[in-house]
């Protein structure tokens, strides 16, 4: 990350990457929640494209010093939800699934442009669509982790039988805290098997 420092046209791609694939995540889980009947996040001005709504300034600080980061959460009542046991799961996988749709559609867009030599491998486009089809894939994957308060998490609650809710709840507590000793103690770990499944997924595009 701090290599991109040294390159201000990388870095400005970067950041543009990083504030869409924020703002379309978490617009995503603000406008899963309005279809599931809940106008909480509408009425807090989350059901928007508007970036300055979906970032998180200590989370984006972060991000750049640290290479990851938070946007802010959207609120929602879960009572308001068609589908109290699956609505809550539905939106949160609504955030990494728009992530996962924005992976497909800008690599694909990509490989169009080159293969029709629209632009060429090292042009600054070509580096910012790959920089956005990079930060949307790991964005995805690391959002579907099952650690409190990733998106992963809220499918715990869904699967598992009831004796074991009292203990998904209390991995609240502690999730983001273990979630933090993921990352700082197995960052090497997480970023080679981030590496592996992302080789696996461009193969999609051939």
């Amino acid at each position: 990350m701090l290599s991109l420092f040294s390159q201000p046209q990388l870095l400005i791609a970067w950041l543009v990457g990083i504030v869409y694939a924020i703002t379309i995540h978490e617009f995503s889980h603000a406008y899963a929640s309005y279809l599931e009947g809940d106008h909480t996040a509408a009425d807090s001005g989350r059901l928007t494209l508007n970036p300055l709504k979906h970032l998180d300034p200590i989370g984006f600080i972060v991000l750049l010093i640290a290479g990851f980061g938070w946007g802010r959460p959207v609120p929602f009542n879960p009572y308001n939800l068609k589908h109290q046991k699956w609505g809550p799961v539905l939106l949160s996988l609504a955030g990494p699934a728009s992530n996962v749709i924005s992976f497909i559609v800008f690599g694909f867009l990509l490989k169009l442009l080159l293969v029709n030599s629209v632009i060429a491998p090292d042009n600054l486009l070509t580096s910012f669509l790959l920089i956005v089809v990079e930060i949307n894939f790991v964005l995805a994957i690391f959002n579907l982790l099952p650690f409190p308060p990733l998106d992963g998490s809220k499918l715990l609650y869904a699967i598992l039988p009831y004796r074991f809710q009292g203990g998904v709840r209390r991995l609240e507590v502690y999730g983001p805290w273990i979630l933090l000793m993921f990352v700082v103690l197995g960052g090497s770990l997480f970023s080679a098997l981030i590496g592996t499944l992302y080789n696996a997924a461009i193969k999609i595009f051939g």
